[in-house]
Parts: C-alpha cells; sequence; structure tokens
C-alpha cells in the first residue's frame, strides 16, 4: 500500500499535467513561431500584390479618361483645322459637321456651337434650342476664353441636366470664337462607372472643389472632400497615384482608396473600397490557417494527453508489476523454505520408521523361539507385527514420495513411464482430495516409456491436478487423467468439470505471476513453469476451456528425444516450486 501511495503520488495528475504542458509548449512554440513568419510574409505579399493590381488599374483608367477628353479635343480642333471658319458660322454646315461625328462617336457629342466673344451663341446644332443662347455670365466661358482649349467641370447649365463642355478658341476676322460641343455625361459617367470591384469597390470624381463629377453612389465618401484631402492623407507611389486608408468613414468602416489625377491636375479620380472586402481572400485564408492550426493544436494536445497517459499507466503497471514480482519472490523463498522443511521432517520421521520396521523383524524373530511358542497371545502378537510392518513400510513409502518432491532432485533425462508417473501423483493427490472431489484415470497401456525428466513431469502433473483442485473448492467434482499414443507424441489429457476460464483470461493464464486467486494463495508460476517445461521437452501444451462446464489441459510429449537437444535444454535451471497454480 505504501508503494501504491508512493506511485501515486510520483505519477499524480500535477506530474502528468506538468509534463504535458511542457512538451506542449515546447511543440507550440517554434509551429507558432514559424506559422506566424509565414502568415506575415503571405499578408505582405498578398498585401503588395493587390495594391499593386490597383495601382495598375486605376492608372489605366485614368489614362482611358484623359484620353477620352483629349480625343475628343482633337475631334473639334481637326475639324476647325478641316474646313473654312465661315463656314462654321453655317447652321446647316454645323449640323452636317455634328452628323459626322455622332455616325462615327455615337451620342458622345451631343450638340456643337460657334459662340462669339460676347458670349452669344451665333450658330447651333443640336437637339435643344439653344440658338442665340446667351453664355457670357457663365463661369466655363469666362474661363474657355483664357485659354486655346478647355474642358468645363461638370455643370447644370441652361438644360438643367448635369453635363461638361469642351471648347476650341480661334480667332476669325480678327475677333475671338469658340466652338464648343456638350458632351454626353452618361458616356463620361461609364468611363468610371466601369471600374468596379465586387460590392463596395467603385470609382468617382471629384473637382478640386470635391464636387462629384460623376453620378453619385449610396457608399461615396462625404462630399466635403476635395482631391486635396485624398492626397494629403495617402502616400504617393507608382504613376503618380496615391494610396491611402480612411478610418472616419460613415458606419465606422475602414476604407481603401487609390486616387490619380485627371485633366491637368483639375480633376481626382478616387478608387474606394471597403478594407474588409478588398483583404476577403487573405482575411478567409487567415482564418482557415488559424482554424487548422487550432484543430492541429487540438489533436497535438490530445495526442499528447493519450500518449503521456498511456506512458504514466505502463510506468505504473510496471512499478506494480515489479512490486508484485518482489512480492512473488519473497513467497518463492518462503515456499522453498518449506520444501527445504519438509524435505528435513520426512527424512527425520523416516529414521524412526525404520527402526521400527526393522525391531518389528527382530520381535518376530524372537518368536520363532520355543519359549514363545506356547504363549497363548502369540497369534495376536503376530498379527500386530504384521500391522506394525505393514504401516511401517507405508509411512516409508508416503515419506519417500514426500521428498521426491520437496527436494531439489535430479533433472537429467532418463525413461520415464507415463503411466506410473500418474499413478504415483494420483495416490499423493488423492489425499488432498478430502473435499469430495475424484481422480479418474484411463491410462492407455501401450503407452511406451519416453525419455523425459521424472521430476518435472511430476510437477506439471501436481501442478495441474492442484490448480483442479483449488478452483472446484468445496463443491467437489471430478478430475480425469487420461494417456494415449498420438504418432510421435504421448497425449496426457487433465480434465476437470470445475467452474472454468474466462475467455478474457484464457490468453495470459501461461503468463508469469498471472494469477485469478487471492493474495497468498498463488503467486502465478505454476503454468508458466509447466509451459516452459514442455516447450523445452520438444512438446506442446495448449487448454480449452468453458465457463461452468469445465477446462482441458492437453499435453504431448515427444515419444524420442529431439537429436539436436541436450539435457540442459530439457532442464528449468531453477528450483522447482510445489503447488504454484494459476486458474
Amino acid at each position: 500500500m505504501a508503494r501504491d501511495r508512493i506511485t501515486n503520488k510520483l505519477y499524480s495528475r500535477e506530474f502528468t499535467r506538468n509534463m504535458v504542458l511542457i512538451v506542449i509548449l515546447v511543440s507550440f512554440v517554434p509551429m507558432l513561431l514559424v506559422s506566424g513568419m509565414v502568415l506575415h510574409q503571405f499578408s505582405n505579399s498578398y498585401n503588395e500584390k493587390l495594391y499593386a493590381h490597383l495601382k495598375e488599374m486605376l492608372h489605366r483608367h485614368a489614362q482611358d479618361i484623359d484620353s477620352f477628353l483629349n480625343e475628343r479635343l482633337n475631334n473639334l480642333q481637326f475639324m476647325l483645322d478641316s474646313c473654312d471658319n465661315m463656314d462654321l458660322f453655317n447652321e446647316s454646315v454645323l449640323q452636317e459637321k455634328l452628323f459626322q461625328l455622332q455616325q462615327k462617336y455615337g451620342d458622345v457629342f451631343e450638340d456643337l456651337g460657334i459662340v462669339n466673344e460676347t458670349g452669344v451663341q451665333e450658330s447651333y446644332a443640336g437637339r435643344f434650342k439653344l440658338e442665340k443662347a446667351q453664355y457670357s455670365k457663365a463661369k466655363w466661358f469666362e474661363e474657355a476664353l483664357k485659354k486655346p482649349f478647355y474642358i468645363s467641370d461638370v455643370f447644370l447649365g441652361l438644360r438643367s441636366k448635369p453635363h461638361f463642355i469642351i471648347s476650341v478658341k480661334r480667332v476669325y476676322q480678327g475677333k475671338y470664337f469658340l466652338l464648343r460641343s456638350t458632351i454626353n455625361f452618361e458616356a463620361f459617367n461609364s468611363l468610371a462607372k466601369n471600374l468596379r470591384i465586387d460590392h463596395t469597390g467603385f470609382a468617382f470624381i471629384l473637382n478640386k472643389e470635391g464636387d462629384f463629377q460623376t453620378k453619385l453612389h449610396d457608399d461615396m465618401l462625404p462630399g466635403n472632400k476635395s482631391y486635396m484631402d485624398f492626397i494629403s492623407a495617402g502616400k504617393k507611389a507608382k504613376h503618380g497615384i496615391y494610396v491611402g486608408e480612411l478610418t472616419e468613414a460613415p458606419d465606422g468602416k475602414h476604407i481603401i482608396y487609390l486616387a490619380a489625377l485627371l485633366k491637368n491636375d483639375d480633376w481626382i479620380l478616387v478608387y474606394q473600397q471597403e478594407k474588409k472586402e478588398a483583404f476577403s481572400d487573405l482575411i478567409r485564408t487567415e482564418i482557415i490557417a488559424g482554424v487548422i492550426l487550432f484543430i492541429g493544436a487540438l489533436l497535438i494536445v490530445i495526442m499528447i494527453s493519450v500518449f503521456f497517459h498511456k506512458v504514466i499507466k505502463h510506468l505504473s503497471e510496471a512499478d506494480r508489476a515489479k512490486e508484485l514480482m518482489n512480492r512473488q519472490i519473497i513467497e518463492t523463498g518462503k515456499l522453498a523454505s518449506v520444501g527445504r522443511l519438509a524435505a528435513g521432517t520426512a527424512h527425520e520421521i523416516n529414521n524412526p520408521v525404520a527402526i521400527m520396521v526393522q525391531e518389528a523383524g527382530w520381535v518376530e524373530d524372537l518368536l520363532q523361539e520355543e519359549e514363545f511358542q506356547k504363549g497363548k497371545n502369540l497369534q495376536e502378537i503376530e498379527r500386530a507385527l504384521k500391522q506394525i510392518n505393514t504401516q511401517g513400510k507405508r509411512c516409508k513409502e508416503i515419506t519417500h514420495k514426500l521428498l521426491s518432491f520437496a527436494r531439489k532432485t535430479d533433472t537429467q533425462i532418463q525413461s520415464v513411464q507415463i503411466n506410473k508417473m500418474i499413478e504415483e501423483v494420483v495416490s499423493i493427490s488423492d489425499k488432498r482430495s478430502y473435499t469430495g472431489i475424484i481422480i479418474n484415470s484411463y491410462l492407455d497401456q501401450t503407452v511406451p516409456t519416453i525419455p523425459s525428466s521424472q521430476t518435472e513431469i511430476q510437477q506439471i502433473l501436481l501442478n495441474l491436478i492442484n490448480n483442479a483442485v483449488d478452483a472446484m473448492g468445496e463443491k467437489g467434482g471430478k478430475i480425469d487423467i487420461t494417456t494415449r499414443l498420438e504418432e510421435q507424441f504421448v497425449l496426457i489429457v487433465v480434465e476437470d468439470d470445475g467452474p472454468g476460464i474466462p475467455k478474457a483470461n484464457i490468453d495470459r493464464i501461461f503468463d508469469p505471476f498471472f494469477t485469478t486467486k487471492a493474495v497468498g494463495k498463488g503467486n502465478g508460476l505454476g503454468l508458466s513453469i509447466c509451459f516452459g517445461i514442455v516447450k523445452r521437452m520438444g512438446g506442446e501444451i495448449d487448454v480449452h476451456s468453458t465457463v461452468d462446464i469445465g477446462t482441458r489441459f492437453n499435453i504431448r510429449l515427444p515419444r524420442k528425444k529431439p537429436m539436436n537437444a541436450t539435457t540442459e535444454d530439457w532442464s528449468l535451471g531453477a528450483s522447482k516450486v510445489l503447488g504454484n497454480d494459476n486458474e
């Protein structure tokens, strides 16, 4: 019990938990460091590639928008260069030029007009009634007169619809005039509208005052931000694109944006997208990696816990087995001492019994003299002497058999008569079978002598019989011992009708120190010794048992000594233990 308490303390839960934590720590720290570094590198790489893709995309769209505006200006300039200025004041000529432009570019050009330097539109071609329209106070007109080429901001104007104007300034008869055209707002808006990614990624254009030059979107940033706000908040990158992040967006959303300048820095093209959507693939990858890492860590913890549980269990069982072995060794020593004591006692009894028999013989010789022949009790004395002689011989036989089992007898190979050996063992075992156990012998008289060790066969039979007797206990029963020839073997069958051996124990009964008896009543060495003896003789031993029906041991001993066997191979080489059992 003290040993068990020490073992339990040594292999307590706290000890197991500490060991598991140490192993987990040693395993997890490198794994977490490597995983963190890999995820960090992957995150940086993904971030760089995403922004590189968005920068290139925004740069291409900015070029497309600038190219669109410049081409429209070039269209007007080519018109002026390809015809006489006077012709353009003719509305039919202007109408024909508009038709040609619309044939080639679709509805991009909505109208054409010639505006003199006083702001009066002298000639007009288009679907709106803007003949003689007055633009002298229009902001775009004032600015257009100052530049050879001009592109206005988007405004409502006289038609109360969003549009913008492009114009080319020329001189005719010493006076300035403007060839202007209204550009279709939908065609222009589609250039920014096409820049769309997923649900929250879209683009828009602002002028310097923060006015939208494209259609409004529900998720657009507040209109009070000018392009300077985006420039100051962002970091300039390749192609003059500004990259930044805004955290003060509505609803607390984190927004990433990229901005590129347009129209000689008068406009700014802004692409914005929610950060969590832009990095959704990265976030999803990180979540999957985290889940895999968590599952892997959980499996590692479980496997380590199970492994240490098994190791601790194995160590505890080893300690218990060691303690049991120590107790069995002590028990074996005690049994050996008892055997030696029994041998000495038998020897001491044998001497006085021999003297008694000898003296009885001498008295019998004296009775042959004439003076004793006429005694009236002569016959009674002779009967008594005969009984003394008979019982003395019986005592001598008993002590002789006891000595043959208790001493370290010779294990040398000799010719052994199996049937006779069984009869001797049964005669001794009958003395113990006082609980109603009957031992029956069914011996084949044709069984020959075999080369074997007499003492070892005696030990095998005695162990099996004692196991059967102990198993049946006070309920009693019967034990049948059978011999017969079987090809190259002599078969010995020891069978009882006891309680049988459970199926869970049948594969372990030949293991050393395995016993089902209470502590102190069996040391679990008997059947292990029997198994070793039979195997050394070149034989076989097997068991068949059914619960509540009985158990049968089959022992096959070779009829001839194997050619390569030696005496040492057939010997246990150790002291024989009397009365050990497994059943």
